[in-house]
């Protein structure tokens, strides 16, 4: 009897101490809810707006990378696309090492001024690369001051990697997914934000697509890498301006090291138990567990078993983000070598890409209709894993229409046409014609990429949502360079003929041919195992994401919280059935 007497005392001590933490802010006038609402909408802005700032500096550095290559450093085509897809995949990449090092080595408010001073000094380093510095004149001395070619490439390259750097500084420390507070959204609220956030972004890149492109190559070409030099500036004011609230701190109850800890240990004490006693284990993941031999707690293993459900998922992603690297690639290339005159104006290389992004700014407010009515059903659980077969089969149309018109664009007759001041032979074809490769490949996007986020941030403990976003940005990182890869492969191994610098002298299409295929067999690999992520529901009720024993108790506090407010406030119970 005395140990439950001790456990009655414990339990009402510890109700009463939740219900005075309820009712601290309860006893406050109603009048602070609306400063602390405003004051989360401020946060709310700012955040979207450094987001929208940041994207239109790396688009305005992407948008004509490959024509700025081959013009003014002397590239061919192949490493021009190779430069542009390593800049993309870096950028990818570095938020995921930036959010490490802010956790465990240099702490958040240090490194995200080290961030924004990478970012200023990238962007201020790339109009160094691009101006001539012509016409100067100097004590009635006409002056050419020209950066030789070695020293031009270095500078370029040490800009380009500062300001990935700085990228990822901003999208890891400044704008990360959870200072959006998504924790209590459901599925279709969820993708409702994932679905709008990507229209914002890609809206903010049509406007820098056919803005900046058209400064950079026609009105002012040596002015145009200051302008995302201007927005990283107005990025970095930003940040200042607010980075009291705006530097989100996360919570530290995982890590990307332990969850690659737990693979090895699992893996090492698997292979040892299995030479020498052969124990058997529901899953490989358990060697890992401290009860099997391993060095880690069960929560942290659950965790990691619950990412690694996602592997599957992020491995198809690899090859779809090959296929779309190849807008600012191979796609970039075929427009370049296409008649841009229409009308008596020149058309930007670069704005041909708004063509692929138009079919998304239709479809997001199509899909929320359509996602609507399907979430509306309690019985059945929806998952956007259709969209994503549906998008990476329409990437592979894409990528096939893409050689065909590769071969229609070679049977017209070549003309002359300036680009930067450099006259180049290109075909005769109206750059029209490849809109439909374009649009096949912006409605992949729209279909793929909000579903795939929706996937990895709900289908894990709450916990591991940010680990499964790292990982799938790593995966995402990876899709870039196997891209460039590809490239690299296909110009070495037939000499230039499947990926050549004149695109009339070469047979870029069976490039784009092998590209389909590999992203056809990638779609239907995909639609094999999809039926794995096809109830969210399910997954939510019957335990996957509630399995942990961490979030067993966070839901018994919060059960406990509210048995005590209903205790509190109900007119129903007497005064002693509620001692």
């Amino acid at each position: 009897m005395p140990d439950a007497d001790r456990r009655d005392t414990q339990e009402k001590g510890f109700l009463n101490h939740m219900a005075d933490k309820e009712q601290g802010p309860g006893r406050s006038s109603r009048a602070g809810k609306l400063p602390e609402a405003e004051k989360k909408l401020h946060e709310a802005v700012c955040v979207l707006l450094v987001e929208l700032c940041e994207r239109f500096t790396f688009f305005g550095i992407v948008c004509n990378m490959i024509l700025f290559c081959t013009a003014k450093l002397g590239y061919c085509s192949h490493q021009a696309a190779m430069v542009n897809m390593g800049f993309v995949g870096t950028s990818t990449l570095t938020p995921v090492l930036v959010g490490w090092l802010a956790e465990y080595l240099v702490g958040r408010t240090k490194l995200v001024c080290i961030c924004m001073f990478l970012h200023f000094l990238g962007t201020a380093l790339l109009p160094v690369v691009s101006f001539p510095f012509e016409d100067v004149h100097i004590d009635r001395r006409h002056v050419l001051l020209t950066l030789p070619k070695r020293e031009q490439k270095i500078v370029f390259y040490f800009a380009l990697l500062t300001a990935s750097l700085g990228i990822g500084g901003i999208r890891a420390i400044v704008c990360p997914l959870s200072a959006y507070s998504l924790e209590d959204c459901g599925p279709k609220e969820l993708l409702s934000f994932f679905n709008w956030f990507h229209w914002l972004v890609n809206l903010n890149s049509a406007v820098v697509f056919v803005s900046i492109s058209y400064i950079q190559q026609s009105v002012a070409r040596n002015l145009g890498f200051l302008i995302p030099f201007v927005s990283g500036l107005m990025a970095m004011i930003t940040i200042h301006m607010v980075r009291g609230e705006m530097i989100y701190k996360p919570k530290t109850d995982s890590s990307l090291l332990t969850t690659f800890g737990v693979i090895f240990s699992a893996l090492k004490t698997g292979c040892v138990r299995y030479r020498y006693l052969s124990t058997a284990v529901a899953s490989w993941l358990d060697h890992a567990k401290e009860n099997h031999g391993g060095h880690y707690s069960e929560t942290q293993v659950e965790g990691t078993k619950s990412l690694a459900r996602l592997f599957p998922l992020f491995t198809f992603q690899i090859l779809y983000r090959a296929c779309i690297m190849q807008i600012p690639s191979g796609y970039y290339l075929q427009t370049m070598n296409s008649n841009l005159h229409f009308g008596g104006f020149v058309l930007p290389v670069a704005a041909m890409n708004v063509i692929s992004i138009v079919p998304l700014l239709i479809l997001v407010p199509i899909l929320e209709c359509i996602n609507s009515w399907l979430f509306s059903s309690k019985d059945t659980g929806h998952s956007p894993t259709i969209y994503i077969v549906v998008g990476h089969f329409s990437a592979a149309l894409s990528v096939m229409a893409a050689g065909f018109s590769e071969i229609h664009r070679k049977r017209f007759p070549q003309v002359e046409q300036t680009l930067s001041e450099e006259l180049l032979l290109v075909s005769s074809m109206p750059c029209f014609h490849l809109a439909p490769q374009y649009i096949l490949l912006g409605v992949a996007e729209a279909l793929v990429t909000p579903s795939c986020s929706l996937l990895s941030f709900w289908l894990v403990p709450e916990r591991m949502r940010g680990i499964s976003m790292h990982f799938l940005a790593l995966f995402n990182g990876a899709g870039c360079f196997m891209g460039a890869l590809f490239v690299q492969t296909a110009h070495t191994g037939t000499q230039g003929i499947w990926f050549p610098h004149l695109l009339h002298e070469g047979k870029l299409e069976r490039f784009f041919f092998f590209l389909a295929s590999l992203m056809m067999v990638n779609t239907l690999g995909f639609w094999a195992i999809a039926h794995r992520y096809n109830n969210l529901h399910e997954d939510c009720t019957n335990g996957f994401r509630g399995s942990l024993p961490g979030e067993k108790l966070l839901k018994h506090k919060k059960a406990i919280k509210h048995y005590n407010s209903v205790l509190e406030s109900s007119p129903i119970l007497s005064p002693v059935e509620k001692t």
